[in-house]
């Protein structure tokens, strides 16, 4: 197969000149009755679906083409082109769960075809999909992760990876904010130890997210309510070298000097560790 297929479709298909060959051929078999599938070639099948995917109010209409070219006609270039396509499709029709069974079809079948990239990339792109809003169970948020790295390592030179990347970011973000909502409900119980833990995840595990200049604040909020001056004063500290024009810093700033405190490291906790590895580059 010259080229790859999928960007070709991609750009665009030649829909005019399709409808005017289907036609004829349409024609030639009697009028508006369209022939058995069972009696057209392989590649005249597959034509129908491209047609049909570009011109039906419903890309799903077009899935019966490209599920039939690849049961009629297995193992030929036309039956994997219609897996591909079937696994687009079905994207596309939000049937995210058959949608990766067919991209994983695609992978057990063909792994070393160069659609393979774009097959693991619907994959991911399935799961991402389906990410819902911060506050329902995330673990289709770590299925999308757990793909998308896939895209990222095993095909870097991909046209799917940087893409991959961005969406890798974006997901990594959401799990940070599912800690950080349920953080806040303990934080606003006034459930501090429970609080603090998720506070914790955020600090330790999600650095590079939107999210952690505000767990920094949340600590300070809970530690100070526990009565635990040195770690919210390291909490801020750290807060204040790597956020000092947040408005969470400013905010921190105000607790701590209604109290007498400032922010600097104090004494022996996790959060000076933190602090010697992020701002000192102490990491022994």
């Amino acid at each position: 197969m010259a080229g790859n297929f999928f960007t070709a479709v991609r750009r665009g298909m030649c829909v005019a000149l399709l409808a005017g060959s289907l036609g004829a051929c349409a024609g030639g078999l009697g009028g508006n009755k369209e022939a058995p599938l069972d009696e057209l070639p392989p590649e005249e099948i597959y034509k129908r679906g491209e047609l049909t995917l570009e011109t039906a109010r419903k890309p799903g209409d077009s899935l019966r083409y490209f599920a039939e070219v690849e049961r009629l006609y297995p193992y030929t270039e036309w039956a994997k082109r219609g897996l591909i396509m079937q696994a687009f499709v079905l994207h596309k029709s939000k049937e995210y769960e058959e949608a990766r069974v067919a991209a994983q079809r695609y992978l057990d079948f063909y792994p070393g075809d160069e659609d393979a990239a774009y097959a693991q990339y619907l994959m991911a792109l399935s799961y991402y999909d389906e990410i819902d809003e911060v506050g329902r169970d995330q673990g289709l948020t770590f299925q999308a992760l757990q793909s998308l790295r896939v895209v990222i390592e095993q095909y870097p030179d991909s046209e799917y990876a940087k893409s991959a990347m961005m969406k890798f970011d974006l997901a990594f973000d959401h799990l940070a904010g599912k800690e950080m909502e349920i953080g806040r409900y303990y934080l606003k119980r006034k459930n501090y130890p429970a609080a603090i833990n998720r506070f914790k995840v955020v600090v330790q595990d999600f650095q590079t997210t939107t999210h952690t200049a505000e767990a920094l604040h949340r600590l300070v909020e809970a530690y100070l309510a526990l009565g635990f001056a040195d770690e919210a004063q390291t909490a801020a500290a750290i807060l204040g070298y790597n956020y000092q024009s947040s408005p969470f810093y400013e905010d921190s700033f105000r607790l701590l000097k209604g109290q007498g405190l400032a922010p600097e490291a104090k004494g022996s906790n996790w959060l000076s560790t933190i602090y010697r590895q992020m701002i000192k580059g102490e990491w022994l």
